[in-house]
């Protein structure tokens, strides 16, 4: 299974272990996570926490069951991380298959120029006239994501695989 939702990147991994924390040990409803997410990681809208809860699944650092969502019993580790979100968020394997194949820094309207054709149709239909605007970010914040589990190098403007 793969994630779409993707929260801006932190400035640090810090911040996610932060969240992680946040997601309660015993099974809670989404509502009651999404509560103590904004509560002890200081997320303002709801929205936006709900979008770290999925991305956390994502990075299996939470899990949804019958009884709601609970925090996975794990270290926030890099190794882990890289293959969890190359495996299991939407397009991140694919864009760093585009910085790859570039063999050079290239920027994130590059790399969604590259990427667009991965957009699923129904997104397509979705944001019509925003496409560019919400899948263009989307790949910016996949990019980021990319360089703070250092799977790929920023140098001003421009994204390159780490050698």
């Amino acid at each position: 299974m793969q994630f779409k939702l993707l929260p801006q990147p932190p400035a640090d991994l810090a911040f996610l272990e932060t969240v992680h924390r946040a997601v309660p040990l015993v099974p809670g409803s989404e509502d009651d996570c999404c509560a103590r997410i904004m509560d002890r990681a200081g997320i303002t809208h709801r929205d936006e926490a709900r979008t770290w809860l999925t991305f956390l699944r994502a990075l299996e650092l939470a899990e949804e069951g019958p009884s709601g969502f609970t925090r996975v019993r794990r270290e926030v580790e890099r190794d882990h991380l890289q293959r969890a979100f190359r495996e299991r968020v939407y397009g991140a394997e694919r864009v760093l298959e585009i910085l790859a194949d570039a063999g050079e820094p290239r920027s994130s309207e590059t790399v969604f120029a590259r990427f667009r054709d991965e957009v699923p149709a129904y997104e397509r239909h979705r944001y019509g006239d925003r496409l560019e605007e919400v899948w263009g970010e989307r790949v910016r914040r996949l990019l980021e994501w990319a360089v703070l589990l250092e799977l790929v190098e920023r140098d001003g403007d421009g994204y390159s695989r780490e050698s």
